[in-house]
């Protein structure tokens, strides 16, 4: 595929080394709460891809470790 397609962000979770699914995305900010929401529902790793001149690049890789972690120094500031 050499044409940019509609959609020129995708994610690609997967579970201990299983791809689970691949989604495409209009926008980076779709892109990374999917990202959320996956890593949040069971999946340990999603791989964030954007098609850049004439294919897919490989853009970040976040791991369920670095959402709860996050999530929890949310949480602790907050208190």
């Amino acid at each position: 595929m050499s044409n940019k397609p509609r959609k020129p962000w995708r994610v690609i979770l997967t579970q201990r080394g299983v791809k689970l699914v691949e989604i495409e995305h209009t926008s980076e900010k779709k892109a990374f709460e999917h990202v959320r929401a996956g890593l949040c529902s069971g999946a340990d790793t999603a791989r964030v891809e954007q098609w850049e001149g004439g294919r897919w690049w490989h853009f970040e890789t976040v791991t369920a470790e670095e959402i709860q972690a996050a999530q929890a120094a949310v949480r602790s500031g907050a208190e």
